[in-house]
Order: C-alpha cells, then structure tokens, then sequence
C-alpha cells in the first residue's frame, strides 16, 4: 500500500464562508444533482438545480436537498421561498443530455421568472402535487414538503427540504428488464463537482464493488504479511482479497493444480532461477487477475507467491 500523502488542514472557524466554499463543494464529489420545479402562492413556477441533495430512506421514501443561503449576499432561493408558500415540489434527475440547459436554469432570473422557458424544457403536469415535471429528465419524483429545517441565518447556511415521494416516472429505457430497477449505463446521469465542473456517470466510468455484507470477509488484517506489505498491491486490490470468507479460500489442492495454469507455469519457470523476482511476477499476475475479476484465481496465484 502506498504511503500516506500529506495534508492541507485548515480551520472553517478561520475562513470566511467564501474561502470555505470551495473546499467544501471540490472536495465533497461528486455530488447528485437534485433539479426541482416549485410553485410560488401566486402560481409562477420556478425550476432550479441543487447539488446539496441525496436520498435519505425508502421507507418511507425520503430525498432531502438544500437551497442554501447564498455565499456571496444572504438572500435565499426562489425555491426555497416557494415550498414555504406550496409544500410540495418535484426533484428531478437530469442526464448527460441535458446538462447545459440544467445550468441555464441556475441562471439567477428575478423572481416570477419560469426556467423551463428560459432553459427551453417541456412542462407536464404532475399527477399528485401542483408544480409541472421535466418531460426532458430521465426521473421525476412528486414529492409534499414535510419539513424545511434552517441550519442557520449566515452566508451559506443551509436549509433542509425534507421531502416525502408521493409519485415517481422513469424514462421507459432506463428500466431494468422486468422492472426491477435503473440501468445505471442507460441513466447516464450527471453529477456536480467544484467551480465549473461535472462528470458524468457512463460507459467506462462505471465499476462494481461487491458489497461487503454479502459475506464475512476475512479482512485485510488476516491477508499473509507479504501480501499486507506488497508495495505492488494497492488497497483497492488488497479490499477486494480481504472481501473472500475464510471457508471460501482455495485449498492447498487447488493451489497445487493451478500451477498449471499457462501464465503461472510460464512465470514458475521463467524466474525459477531468482525466488525474488519470481514472486514479485507472481504478485504482477495475481494483481491483473484479481483486476480482471478472477477473485480464486487471484488467490490461488498470490498464494503460489507465499512458496
């Protein structure tokens, strides 16, 4: 594993909000993007995007997002102003595809202003609260307002809209077959990051992780020492070893036989002259297979090493 870099450390109590801000939002990354039509008392919609927002529960269905107190000036959002008049509101996730007209909407227009006119989206009624929907967003959540918690008065405070989903659309191609969730490769959604930056959620940017309480993982403190103090293997690769419950590690039989896997009997051979460079070869394999998804494998290569 590599050795620990060292760190920029700093004291929010001394900076000023806007020497803050940056750290907070580059850092914190990336960032889902919560895009939300609102209603004000008088029926002027408004449509704005937050990045301060996640999902807090399924049950019930929870999204939680913050129009914060702006930085530079104080003044709070249109929308924030809105769901205090109408509790209710509509969170939207947008796509690579519609990225810039997203921004345009975060275009500070003065107050009656409707952004799905200056930004150029289609409005569709909702069907269980009062603002309009994106027909243009892959998702679309209706949700009623339950509470609005203010998290201070000062530049940049935050005040969080708890709201509960009453009603959800998913574009029909992102469904899983069988309706069984979201493609996230056909979502192709987009997330916030610092200053002018997003990414975007596709293609070779995707990757899985199996989640750990599927198993009882051995943990990284029972891996053999070589391979806990391997300068090759990265913790990423020593996560995934260490993820592997202890009745499911390959046998000594196992090991034995894989010697006749071509690359590892090429590599036994090849370096049988120098034990040190032969395992650190055999270390070089068992990383590019454990890389490419062959957990046993990997094991069963790595444990050659131990030899």
């Amino acid at each position: 594993m590599s050795t620990p870099a060292s760190f920029h450390t700093i004291d929010p109590a001394q900076l000023t909000p806007a020497e803050l801000h940056p750290f907070m939002v580059g850092a914190i990354a990336p960032r889902p993007v919560a895009f939300a039509s609102t209603i004000a008392a008088d029926g002027s919609v408004n449509l704005s995007p937050y990045s301060f927002f996640n999902c807090f529960g399924s049950n019930p269905p929870i999204l939680v997002f913050s129009p914060a107190n702006r930085v530079r000036d104080n003044s709070q959002k249109h929308t924030l102003q809105n769901v205090r008049e109408v509790p209710e509101v509509v969170i939207h996730i947008c796509d690579y595809a519609m990225v810039e007209q997203m921004s345009l909407a975060s275009t500070e227009y003065a107050k009656g202003v409707n952004e799905f006119v200056k930004a150029g989206f289609t409005e569709l009624p909702s069907q269980k609260v009062k603002p309009p929907r994106v027909a243009e967003a892959p998702a679309a959540f209706e949700c009623v307002v339950e509470q609005v918690v203010e998290l201070g008065q000062n530049h940049g405070a935050g005040n969080l809209v708890i709201c509960r989903v009453v009603m959800a659309h998913f574009r029909e191609d992102i469904v899983l077959p069988g309706g069984s969730g979201i493609d996230p490769f056909k979502l192709d959604a987009i997330a916030r990051l610092g200053g002018d930056w997003y990414c975007r959620a596709t293609g070779g940017s995707l990757f899985e992780v199996a989640k750990p309480n599927r198993n009882l993982g051995i943990g990284i403190d029972q891996l053999p020492e070589f391979l806990r103090t391997s300068s090759v293997l990265t913790g990423n690769n020593l996560g995934r070893l260490a993820n592997l419950e202890a009745g499911s590690l390959p046998t000594a039989a196992e090991v034995a036989d894989f010697r006749q896997e071509p690359l590892v009997s090429y590599t036994l051979s090849q370096y049988h002259g120098s034990p040190s460079r032969q395992r650190e070869e055999l270390i070089l394999l068992g990383q590019k297979l454990l890389e490419d998804g062959r957990l046993l494998d990997a094991w069963k290569t790595l444990l050659l090493a131990q030899e």
